[in-house]
């Protein structure tokens, strides 16, 4: 069983502090292990007080909703498919777990081998800067938001792609 610890969280926390002052924002960091836990939270000077409640939601929503389908690669997929097909589901979920459940821009699993070791989750200004700032945040970690192995069948693939289509991410497909 792999493990994501403490000291893995630091080059995460360090490059999205990098890319966040390079945009000009203060933001919030949550990385949470594979149940939604906290591992570690990171909030900059001059970030709203409410920021890392968010960014914990952020990243415990990521590990509830992956942990169940690989229909939900990041926090952009899960909110657009809920507000297509369910959304009373994501408020009732969000009841049920004491307000844990939020969905936006910023947030992703994380991966070791074809294991879910957690997820992170960032929260600033807009939605599309925590996603920028996530994902370099990610990369500069070397953290997979995917499975090893990818057994997603293609049709969940093609929906994704759709999804993102839908909402401007050309650029991005799984």
């Amino acid at each position: 069983m792999s493990r994501l610890r403490l000291a893995d969280c630091r080059r995460f926390f360090d490059a999205v502090v990098e890319k966040s002052n390079e945009i000009g924002v203060s933001v919030c960091s949550a990385v949470v292990g594979p149940e939604g836990h906290v591992i570690a939270l990171e909030r900059m000077d001059g970030a709203g007080f409410i920021l890392p409640d968010f960014a914990i939601a952020k990243a415990f929503t990521c590990c509830a909703f992956r942990a169940v389908s690989p229909r939900f690669p990041d926090g952009k997929v899960i909110q657009k498919w809920f507000q297509e097909r369910n959304p009373q589901l994501m408020i009732n979920a969000s009841v049920i777990t004491g307000g844990k459940v939020y969905v936006s821009g910023g947030c992703a699993p994380i991966f070791i081998g074809n294991e879910l070791v957690g997820a992170y989750g960032v929260c600033g200004p807009t939605s599309q800067q925590d996603d920028e700032i996530s994902e370099y945040g990610r990369l500069k970690a070397g953290w997979q938001k995917a499975p090893e192995k990818d057994d997603t069948p293609e049709s969940v693939k093609a929906h994704i792609n759709e999804i993102y289509a839908s909402i401007g991410l050309n650029d991005r497909k799984l």
